[in-house]
């Protein structure tokens, strides 16, 4: 499957995880004014339809995402520009594409926060499955600060990781925290060295690709529906989807892989 084609980001395909790296830097990577959404919306819908088991993302330069373009927020243009009718139109076809894709995307998502993820990017951070920081990351739900909401679902989002006591301090106060903060409020999984922040994404995304992928994404959609489902109806589900496992091919490569004490080659989805 050939790799989609992208304006302001790469995308580097490795042994069944791909790293997706955003290159404006000379707007801190910032996601509106700039193709960095259609590239993340084309990247994710590609990585579904392939038989990756992880996609990192990640930012060049000194910041992973900057969120909204302030001068086009002050000059009143792109979808910042036109009535109110027309913003709201512009929110659900510019940003809220990347929440709705990220929301849905059916493999891990690790998030290598090299930089600052302020606004509309620490949303982007905390829609990934993973994040792992290093010493200059930084996060802020800073919309406020601007006067405006987070409008691409982030209050959604953050109170999930966090709680809804913490989600709102850090919403109604608009203020920057440092990786070391990030780390005690459970926003990162791990934080490393930034010479080490790629390296270490690269290594938890292989010891995912080693695994069935099909088991894999499951487990990610089930980790899905357990956050809007009630228990019994949740286990109903979770029956219906290990029976469709154990009648799998990576079930009987695992299992005999297992056994033999060997690894196990998955031939995909």
């Amino acid at each position: 499957m050939s790799l989609p084609q992208l304006t302001d980001a790469t995308l580097r395909l490795e042994d069944r995880y791909a790293v997706l790296t955003f290159e404006r830097d000379d707007v801190r990577n910032a996601l509106t004014g700039t193709a960095l959404v259609d590239d993340i919306c084309a990247a994710i819908e590609w990585a579904n339809h392939s038989d990756l088991n992880c996609l990192i993302i990640t930012g060049a330069g000194k910041g992973f995402s900057s969120g909204g373009n302030i001068k086009e927020m002050a000059d009143k243009t792109g979808m910042f520009g036109g009535s109110p009718m027309q913003i709201s139109d512009s929110y659900r076809r510019g940003i809220q594409r990347m929440s709705r894709a990220v929301f849905h995307a059916e493999l891990p998502l690790i998030a290598a926060v090299n930089g600052a993820a302020v606004g509309a990017g620490f949303d982007l951070a905390c829609m990934c499955d993973i994040r792992l920081g290093c010493e200059h990351t930084r996060f802020g739900e800073t919309f406020i600060n601007l006067g405006i909401i987070p409008g691409d679902g982030g209050a959604w989002f953050l109170q999930r990781l966090v709680g809804y006591q913490r989600a709102a301090e850090l919403t109604f106060s608009g203020r920057l925290i440092d990786a070391e903060e990030a780390m005690k409020l459970g926003l990162l999984l791990e934080l490393v060295d930034s010479s080490e922040l790629l390296a270490k994404a690269e290594a938890l995304a292989q010891s995912f690709a080693k695994q069935p992928p099909q088991a894999l994404r499951a487990s990610k959609r089930l980790m899905k529906i357990a956050q809007r489902q009630e228990l019994n109806d949740f286990l109903d589900h979770c029956a219906s989807v290990q029976a469709a496992c154990h009648y799998s091919e990576d079930h009987g490569l695992a299992l005999n892989a297992f056994i033999n004490k060997e690894s196990a080659t998955y031939s995909g989805l």
